[in-house]
């Protein structure tokens, strides 16, 4: 009835049926509060996806997950691989209208570089001239290589030229912040009312803890491709819930991982999807807490670990077992493939492990064991994960290895301070590049929370980070694997992928392998 009215009215008003646009609307899940719509702040997949629509940067990913022209609609290299140059689009606007400026980046960037912000990715910027000594106090903003040459060139200056630079620009906490209004509001990102991007959507409300509503950004510079007038994100955590909205039609598209219990009764139909993702599953061990300052003890607890099994009947869902760190999907400059490339470097081997154990024993004069615990995030998911590793570590070793289980925050606080002898974790590539992964086992990195060092690894991966020949630093890199999985610090169990619904009437969702969804070309019949 209700599109009988709307139909004739049109016809009473002179309008054609094609002319009188029937609003469309995305239903998608976010699956819990952003930590920070501040792109300096938003350091985790439930800020990024939202920022990724909401801001844009220079570049961001296309359909081949390869950096492209956004807010810039051109650059400049010098010669030695240092200087970038960009050109901003000069019809590129913030939602309110005002001029997309470089002052922006350089605000924007900055504000991310402060100490006093003490924001979680402003690591991610460490290529740029001056930005680690600034980051930690021992530097000035006068010193960091970002300058506004005019309103629409930006310049960057590197400490030493980079191969992945544009790869780490594509996320989203690179995206500018509008100086004028972030200075006469700090706290404009915090509400719907006072936020302001330059994406393809902006930010009409906002229902803390229970849904984001975008709408299509008039201003944004490329607004002619955006199909989608209005997209609502709930936030919904429980993925059994969210497969009945799916169901019911409350979504019409619902995240990784689709419920494990209904896996293999949804895996062969059309709208179910399974891609890659770059990201693993892992173990990490203190190495200074016995048993495991001992390699070879180590060793011995990650050859008993049946990665296969633990990926095919534990989690399930189409992931793979892990046999390295870095996850498939990268391409080297020689076109293969760093995963195959690197090989399995860690995969089950019973014999081994026992002689290992033994002889770790003997190094340590261990008569017994030291006990055993392992640690991990209360829910079911690591619940089944741990349950299984103790069964096999017992069967294949003898050892009997103690459970604790830990809410979130407690969890992950009491991994930074080093206070877990045996713990899970996990990663998620924050841009496309093995060097990303591969960087958080440096001595001292935040990311590291294993004690574990190594001289020649660090100089691998710092060799890695300033080298112009692209073959050279990814053979680096190759070698630095090898050597975190022969010292087993961690031990890797299976690769992240993407299974996902999507309704059929839905398309041109961008999913990258690293990072968050993109709706500027999403369609819905």
């Amino acid at each position: 009835m209700k599109a009988f009215r709307f139909t004739l009215l049109s016809c009473l008003l002179g309008l054609s049926v094609s002319a009188a646009h029937a609003e469309k609307t995305l239903y998608l899940n976010n699956l819990e509060e952003p930590t920070s719509l501040n792109p300096s702040q938003g350091f985790n997949l439930v800020s990024w996806e939202p920022l990724n629509n909401l801001v844009e940067g220079l570049v961001r990913l296309d359909a081949q997950h390869v950096a492209a022209p956004a807010a810039a609609e051109s650059w400049v290299v010098a010669e030695d691989g240092k200087t970038y140059t960009f050109k901003l689009r000069q019809n590129a606007k913030w939602s309110n209208g005002d001029p997309v400026k470089a002052s922006d980046f350089v605000y924007g960037w900055t504000e991310m570089l402060k100490p006093e912000t003490a924001s979680p990715a402003a690591f991610l910027a460490y290529d740029i001239a001056g930005a680690q000594a600034f980051n930690e106090g021992k530097g000035t903003a006068a010193d960091l290589g970002i300058k506004a040459l005019d309103d629409y060139t930006l310049e960057v200056k590197l400490a030493n030229p980079s191969v992945a630079f544009l790869n780490i620009l594509t996320n989203p906490n690179f995206a500018p912040v509008n100086e004028k209004v972030a200075t006469a509001n700090p706290k404009w990102h915090a509400e719907a009312a006072t936020f302001v991007g330059n994406g393809p959507f902006a930010l009409k409300e906002w229902n803390h803890a229970k849904n984001l509503v975008f709408t299509k950004n008039a201003n944004y510079w490329d607004a002619a491709s955006v199909k989608i007038d209005k997209v609502e994100f709930a936030m919904v955590s429980d993925t059994n819930t969210s497969f009945q909205m799916y169901r019911t039609g409350e979504l019409d598209a619902i995240p990784s991982p689709v419920p494990a219990a209904m896996y293999d009764k949804v895996k062969d139909g059309k709208d179910f999807h399974n891609m890659p993702q770059a990201g693993s599953y892992f173990f990490r061990f203190h190495t200074k807490m016995a048993p495991f300052q001992n390699q070879n003890i180590r060793r011995a607890f990650a050859l008993a670990i049946n990665q296969a099994d633990i990926a095919n009947y534990v989690v399930k869902q189409g992931r793979q077992p892990a046999y390295g760190f870095v996850s498939p999907g990268f391409t080297g400059p020689n076109g293969k493939d760093f995963r195959a490339e690197s090989g399995d470097l860690i995969k089950t081997n019973l014999e081994e492990a026992k002689a290992l154990l033994a002889k770790g024993m003997e190094e340590e004069k261990y008569t017994t064991l030291p006990e055993v615990t392992l640690t991990y995030i209360n829910n079911p998911n690591d619940k089944r994960i741990v349950e299984t590793v103790q069964n096999m570590l017992k069967e294949a070793l003898g050892v009997d290895v103690k459970l604790q289980s830990m809410e979130n925050k407690v969890f992950f606080a009491k991994q930074r301070g080093l206070e877990l002898q045996f713990s899970r974790s996990s990663f998620i590539n924050d841009y496309a590049d093995p060097y990303n992964s591969l960087k958080s086992f440096v001595t001292g990195n935040s990311m590291n929370r294993t004690a574990w060092s190594n001289a020649e690894y660090d100089k691998l991966l710092a060799d890695a980070q300033v080298s112009a020949d692209a073959q050279a630093r990814w053979d680096a890199l190759l070698k630095a694997e090898k050597i975190l999985i022969n010292e087993a610090p961690i031990v890797p169990l299976y690769f992240y992928n993407q299974t996902y619904l999507q309704k059929e009437n839905v398309k041109g969702i961008l999913r990258h392998p690293v990072g968050y969804i993109d709706l500027k070309h999403a369609t819905k019949d």
